[in-house]
């Protein structure tokens, strides 16, 4: 994978964490950068076709989640992980 190097801009409590979690796991501070450029920008892709239909459900079992469920799931999990970023950061 050829890289290429660019300018980025950040705020110094993001560049704290970065390098708390570089510390912590032992891996270059950019390593942990290129890791969340390429998260973001897989997370704001545009795919060709949806996923899924809006008719479609998910069969986990014996009960099948429909698509409220699985927002509601997303979006609890969405808040319980900003709750505790919050924390950290205090």
């Amino acid at each position: 994978m050829a890289l290429k190097r660019t300018n980025v801009y950040a705020e110094d409590s993001d560049l704290l964490l970065i390098k708390e979690a570089a510390r912590r796991l032992g891996v270059p501070e950019a390593e942990i950068i290129r890791e969340g450029i390429h998260r973001i920008a897989l997370a704001h892709r545009v795919w060709d076709e949806p996923f899924v239909s809006d008719e479609e459900t998910f069969d986990l079992g014996a009960v099948p989640v429909d698509e409220d469920e699985i927002r509601a799931a997303v979006s609890d999990g969405y808040a319980e992980r900003e709750r505790r970023n919050r924390g950290r950061a205090a």
